[in-house]
């Protein structure tokens, strides 16, 4: 039976104080319901004897102490999954916002989801194909993984976001590939763009898309990535898809947590933020993988902007751990007109080399990726020496490499949103680069695929 309580004693923020409740537990759903008639969600934070701690969902104006009412629904959020949710928006708490039906779930299931068993977990082994050539070529997204983005303010972070969940597919054959987008704390200008993005490409048709915006209530947003990685676990645990889970901006989330952890007035760790971030990012990146005897797949990219372009900051600091690598963009790239600004050097992805290689992309990719980061890192400090000590004191191969470094950005990493690379055509396109460089410096490459491949890649320079 479910017990009205009208003993609430003080609202604070987003939080409220409700006193003399019987059984009721933590993480519980509750309904306030107002005098005007009107319900608002809220759930419980903490449970104290017979005091409970609420955090609502909505707004706190207009809750009169006295008259209104507060019901607890003895079970947690949970979402109403269906295959149905693929080409449909939603708000950040699941409910559609694209003026389409409600839609009739296959099941009911809660938004903070159950552990995978270490034990039944599967290695991440397989490439994913985002067309975008600094990605595939050098830090290889593979089917699984967490590849988290680190963006500054101001970076075009979310044109990236938008090109890699219109462009990617596992290779292969017909598998089916959805893609969730979460979009938390976003501006309706942003949420506007990845919607129409969606709908011009044709991408929409496959995606499930959540959007909490900047003026929707913060513990919304804390609700909203646990809300999308739920659908994602449905659609690829259930329905057997290879699914996408991009949440952007991440930021935004630690921050509404950091919300809630002030109004609780807990003591806080690094920077303000509450000292438990890393076990909450932790129960978010944690559900994306593998499972035995599963053919679906959970891949993560979670998007984040770094504040003060400061990656030791806590947040980007304890993404780092807790994922398998990082994508950086960079503001120097960026202001000089490379599209996207990814800077390759500091990225990482450590699990490219399980999802490269003969019968998964090519035999040379190893070796020119590896030649590909020495060259264009050499490039760079001979451009930096050239700087200082100016091009007279470069001898001729650091002049070359300095060519290589320029045209390696503007070619290779600079592509622009709307180019999608297949795997054979970033990879002709570093050996094509690397043919800029005299065949003895190609020392990171084995003869046999030198042998192979630069005679072709001559005879169309030639042609060209």
């Amino acid at each position: 039976m479910i017990k009205e309580y009208r003993t609430i004693s003080e609202v604070a923020g987003p939080l409220m104080l409700v006193q003399g409740v019987e059984g009721v537990t933590y993480d519980e759903l509750g309904e306030i319901e107002l005098p005007s008639g009107e319900t608002r969600q809220c759930k419980v934070l903490e449970v104290n004897g017979t005091n409970a701690l609420v955090q609502l969902f909505e707004s706190a104006a207009g809750i009169n102490l006295a008259e209104s009412k507060v019901r607890f629904l003895g079970r947690g959020i949970e979402l109403g999954v269906s295959e149905d949710m693929l080409g449909r928006v939603f708000d950040g708490l699941g409910r559609p916002i694209d003026g389409g039906p409600e839609i009739i779930p296959d099941a009911r299931m809660d938004v903070n989801g159950l552990p995978i068993n270490p034990a039944a977990r599967d290695y991440p082994a397989e490439f994913i194909q985002t067309g975008v050539s600094a990605i595939d070529g050098l830090n290889t997204l593979v089917r699984g993984q967490k590849l988290p983005i680190f963006s500054g303010s101001g970076l075009p972070h979310a044109e990236l976001a938008a090109q890699i969940a219109r462009q990617a597919k596992v290779l292969g054959g017909g598998e089916n590939f959805a893609v969730v987008f979460a979009a938390i704390g976003i501006t309706f200008e942003e949420a506007d763009f990845f919607v129409s993005d969606f709908k011009r490409t044709g991408a929409i048709d496959r995606t499930v898309l959540f959007t909490n915006l900047a003026n929707d209530p913060a513990i919304e947003r804390i609700s909203t990535p646990r809300i999308a990685l739920t659908a994602a676990e449905y659609l690829a645990f259930e329905k057997d898809m290879h699914v996408l889970v991009i949440l952007t901006d991440i930021t935004n989330y630690a921050e509404a947590l950091r919300e809630v952890s002030a109004a609780r007035k807990e003591v806080p760790g690094r920077r303000g933020y509450p000292g438990y971030l890393y076990t909450d990012l932790a129960t978010l990146y944690e559900r994306a993988g593998r499972k035995k005897n599963h053919r679906g797949s959970i891949t993560l990219i979670p998007i984040l902007t770094m504040p003060e372009d400061d990656k030791t900051h806590p947040i980007p600091d304890l993404t780092g751990y807790i994922t398998e690598g990082q994508i950086i963009l960079s503001r120097e790239l960026h202001r000089k007109g490379v599209v996207p600004p990814i800077d390759v050097l500091p990225s990482l992805s450590r699990l490219k080399d399980k999802g490269i290689g003969k019968g998964k992309t090519r035999e040379d990719h190893a070796d020119t990726m590896n030649q590909l980061f020495a060259a264009y890192s050499r490039g760079k400090q001979c451009k930096e020496l050239m700087a200082i000590l100016g091009e007279a004191a470069l001898t001729d191969i650091d002049k070359l490499y300095a060519q290589f470094a320029d045209a390696f950005e503007n070619q290779y990493v600079s592509q622009g949103y709307e180019t999608n690379r297949s795997i054979e055509d970033t990879l002709d396109l570093g050996w094509k680069l690397l043919d800029m460089l005299p065949r003895g410096e190609l020392k990171r490459i084995r003869d046999e695929y030198l042998d192979k491949y630069l005679p072709c890649v001559r005879e169309v320079n030639r042609k060209e």
